[in-house]
């Protein structure tokens, strides 16, 4: 069995400098590792979120073909807030969402709604709870 102390996941994109700047707009924090042009991480906690822009010959590999090809799970205090922090985030680098937040739902668990990043990947913003709290 493979075991390791960390895990980063790692999400490919067109466009680094379009999603570095969004995703340090949105997550409020700066890059913890870059290599120019190919690479940046952010530290989350103990989570690692990395970003790389494939080498040419090689993008083919990484093309989604409904858009974005990731989920990622981001725990929020406040969902409203979430939600307009992603608008202020694609405001920063100019872009219009590619497309709105869903309307908030909730269920056992607490409450959520799914925005996008510029590459259209998933962004589920989760407020944990219980529905008799809201």
């Amino acid at each position: 069995m493979l075991y390791t102390d960390y895990a980063t996941l790692t999400l490919s994109s067109p466009n680094l400098a379009r999603l570095r700047q969004f995703y340090r707009t949105l997550l409020d924090i700066a890059p913890s590792f870059e290599f120019p042009n190919t690479y940046v991480e952010f530290q989350i906690g103990l989570f690692r979120f990395g970003i790389f822009q494939p080498r040419q010959e090689h993008a083919g590999e990484f093309a989604a073909s409904s858009g974005g090809a990731m989920s990622l799970c981001l725990e929020v205090d406040n969902l409203e807030q979430a939600i307009a922090a992603v608008e202020a985030a694609h405001s920063a680098i100019a872009a219009a969402p590619p497309r709105p937040a869903s309307p908030i739902i909730t269920d056992f668990h607490g409450r959520e709604a799914y925005a996008y990043d510029p590459d259209g990947n998933r962004l589920i913003l989760h407020e944990s709870g219980h529905p008799a709290t809201f």
